[in-house]
């Protein structure tokens, strides 16, 4: 198995059940003891925003906000470097342990040894 798991999120409110699956996965790997590291791109960029994740909401799913609090205190978030200049996100904006990386940080994190990558 697995000693890391690296999730790339690409979807958001635009595509929610793709979006809950990659929350849902990362908080259930945290819950099972992996290391995780979770990369929002695309439109789950919003979700490193406070209150953001709130806004979501998805029928017999669990609420987005507690698996982001769970992967927050267990995990790493990313934010996505490109995708939060083109949002105007800045450190400054986001929820506190999330950090704002780019490409060379995924590729070296899921490239590394022991590794799975998934992307939603």
């Amino acid at each position: 198995m697995a000693k890391k798991l690296v999730l790339k999120v690409t979807a958001g409110a635009d595509a929610p059940e793709r979006c809950s699956q990659a929350f849902t996965v990362a908080a259930v790997a945290v819950a099972s003891g992996v290391e995780v590291s979770l990369w929002l791109t695309g439109e789950s960029a919003w979700f490193a925003l406070p209150g953001r994740a709130a806004e979501f909401a998805l029928p017999h799913a669990a609420p987005l906000p507690d698996l982001l609090d769970s992967i927050l205190a267990g995990g790493q978030v990313t934010l996505c470097t490109q995708c939060a200049a083109r949002r105007e996100i800045t450190e400054r904006d986001v929820l506190e342990g999330v950090r704002i990386a780019g490409a060379q940080v995924f590729v070296q994190e899921a490239m590394g040894d022991e590794a799975q990558a998934l992307v939603y």
